[in-house]
């Protein structure tokens, strides 16, 4: 009677894992209304894959409008059943404040659920929640427990964060070779901010021997990816001449990309550019106008220096230059 009673709840399930199939074929093949049709009823039902996958569809908008709330709603029925990337997805939303009051706790309480499965982005996120302490106490060493399970899964971004943290000293000790394997790991995965790490701690000679080359390598990857700070050290690097030719040409085309996106320094250093005449045309209402933005978010040289190009300023020059400054605003990258 058992036999039977197996058998015939399995041919009462054969539908039902048609149309799951179905739905998820639909899915793949961008049919979302087909997908749609399928899923809606078994979620219904109780199937926590077809609830997940509803909570897909509204989360971005395909084959139903966009529904942050109808999404939150079927990923916590699918979490509710275990499934460790719908609790994931309902941390990000509590994390957000998608479809959700904004709320870190709950986030790290979902994060928590999915990660103790292992999975990799939701460690990797727990691990964030730690280190700022958000939601939770900050502990870094919890921090890097959970950045470790992730990093060591292949997550980028938990190598960059592990990284970080060895390379600070927090909730690990110290240890720059550990940093520079980390940063190592998720720069080859195109991590711009691991590349530009990386790039530091060559050009510093922490972790691994001093090598101004492999610095201005892992600078450039970085600076092509739009990371103002990569771009910034890449241009220090032209304008020294360390591990490539001195270009002052070079220098300027990096620290413009570093200051339009608003990095201080940079903008200090092209005012200084322009002040010379170097890699640029001289311009002495460029560089009042470079200097001037340094100063005005506390670079005291910048301000000095602004003082000093504008007694070779006419009044006229001056006022173009802090209209100039005045009208500037930065461009957003990374």
């Amino acid at each position: 009677m058992a036999v039977k009673t197996a058998i015939l709840f399995f041919s009462l399930c054969l539908p039902a894992v048609a149309d799951l199939a179905a739905g998820q074929q639909a899915l793949k093949n961008g049919d979302y209304a087909t997908a749609l049709k399928a899923f809606l009823p078994l979620a219904r039902q109780g199937n926590a894959v077809a609830q997940f996958s509803l909570g897909v569809l509204y989360a971005h908008g395909q084959g139903v409008p966009q529904d942050y709330e109808e999404a939150a709603k079927w990923y916590g029925l699918a979490a509710a059943q275990g499934d460790a990337v719908a609790q994931y997805n309902l941390g990000v939303m509590y994390d957000n404040g998608q479809g959700v009051a904004q709320d870190y706790g709950e986030a790290a309480k979902w994060y928590a659920l999915a990660a103790k499965q292992g999975y990799a982005a939701a460690q990797s996120n727990l691990g964030v929640l730690y280190a700022d302490g958000q939601g939770v106490a900050q502990d870094y060493k919890e921090g890097a427990k959970w950045y470790g399970l992730a990093a060591a899964q292949g997550e980028a971004g938990a190598q960059l964060s592990l990284g970080l943290l060895y390379d600070k000293g927090q909730g690990v000790a110290q240890d720059y070779k550990e940093a520079a394997r980390w940063y190592r790991l998720a720069a080859a995965q195109g991590e711009a901010s691991a590349q530009s790490n990386l790039g530091l701690l060559y050009y510093d000679g922490q972790g691994v021997a001093q090598d101004y080359k492999e610095a201005a390598k892992w600078y450039r990857l970085a600076a092509e990816q739009g990371l103002a700070v990569a771009q910034y050290n890449l241009g220090g690097l032209y304008s020294h001449g360390q591990g490539v030719a001195q270009d002052y040409k070079e220098a300027a085309k990096w620290y413009r990309l570093a200051a339009e996106q608003g990095d201080v320094t940079a903008h200090y250093n092209l005012g200084v550019l322009y002040d010379n005449g170097q890699g640029v045309p001289q311009d002495y209402v460029q560089a009042h106008m470079w200097f001037s933005l340094a100063g005005a978010s506390g670079n005291a040289i910048g301000t000095k220096n602004r003082d000093i190009v504008g007694r070779k300023m006419t009044p006229e020059q001056i006022a173009e230059a802090q209209r100039r400054a005045r009208e500037w605003k930065p461009k957003t990258s990374r």
